[in-house]
Order: C-alpha cells, then structure tokens, then sequence
C-alpha cells in the first residue's frame, strides 16, 4: 500500500514492476524543523494513517527542500514559488526524501539526501517555468523529471529521490519488494 497522493512515486513503482495499491493519508505534515527529521516524521505520519486497514506493507514517503536549516515546502501560489525559485537560484540544496515502512508490528525507516545545483535563473526563465504551472504541488517549486530540468546544472546523489521516491533506500530496507 503507498500512503501517497504523488503521481511520481506510483509511477516509480509501476516502473520497478510492483504491485501496489494507493490510499492518500489525511494528515497534517511538519512544515518546519531540522529537514532529516521533518522527512522522517512525515513519511511517519502518513503511513501510520493508513496502515490500521492496510493489512500489509505500508510504505509513507516525504520530500523536502532545504537551503541550509531553511525548508523549502509546496509553494502556495506563483509568487511564493517565484520566491523559492529565486532562493535557490545559482546555489546548491538538498532534497531530503524519508521512507518509513509499517508491516507485521514492524517499523522501518530511513532518510536519504542529493544535492541539487541550480543555474542562475533569471526573470525570463522563471518566468517561463512558472507559466508551465509545474511548480505546482512539488516540494521547492520545481519538478527536475520535466521542465523543472533546465533549471538545474547538476546533482551529486539519487535522481529518483529529487522525483521523490528514492528507490535504493526503499530496496534497502525492504529488498523483498521487487519479489523472490
């Protein structure tokens, strides 16, 4: 069961051949904090929603953006997305995503990070980028699987865990995912 709302992370798993099934947690999330334990309260949080009914493996997930001790969450509008593009213009971040598993009384959870170096961004480019309304439900305002590419000169670390569900961390603490 995925504990997720996350279009990218269902299609990660269909991708890897996993049979899964999705129920979206309604919970309140940490928007602020030390970012590894913001991730791995959250993803906490959503899969402990779900896994009472779930009758299996239960995995939750969160992704965040962090500049420093500063988190970078979903922007609200164009403007708060503007104004996170242009914080993290030129600079290096890090997109920090926790996996947290519940099955059979047991509780597994682990954090992983990948630096992230953006370009410079000017107006024009961000302007651009926020007429496509990707930034759009994607922590730090951007999507790097899309067009939120160009905005990037380069990442040190798992490009699935900057679409949001960083697969050898899931694989690590459950290999039996991808079956016998």
């Amino acid at each position: 069961m995925l504990a997720s709302r996350s279009p990218q992370r269902r299609a990660i798993l269909e991708q890897l051949g996993v049979e899964f099934s999705v129920q979206v947690p309604d919970v309140e999330e940490l928007e602020a904090g030390p970012p590894h334990e913001v991730a791995l309260e959250n993803a906490y949080r959503k899969a402990s929603a779900v896994a009472p009914g779930a009758g299996g493996l239960v995995v939750g997930v969160d992704t965040v953006v962090s500049l420093g001790a500063r988190l970078y969450g979903k922007p609200s509008d164009a403007e708060e997305a503007r104004a996170t593009l242009n914080a993290l213009s030129a600079r290096r971040h890090a997109v920090i995503s926790a996996v947290c598993l519940i099955g059979d009384g047991n509780v597994r959870s682990a954090a992983t990070q990948t630096g992230v170096q953006f370009r410079a961004l000017d107006d024009r480019l961000i302007d651009w980028y926020l007429a496509s309304g990707e930034w759009r439900e994607r922590a730090g305002g951007y999507a790097i699987q899309g067009r939120g590419a160009a905005l990037v000169a380069g990442i040190e670390g798992d490009f699935l865990n900057v679409v949001g569900l960083p697969v050898a961390t899931l694989l690590e603490l459950e290999p039996a995912l991808l079956g016998s």
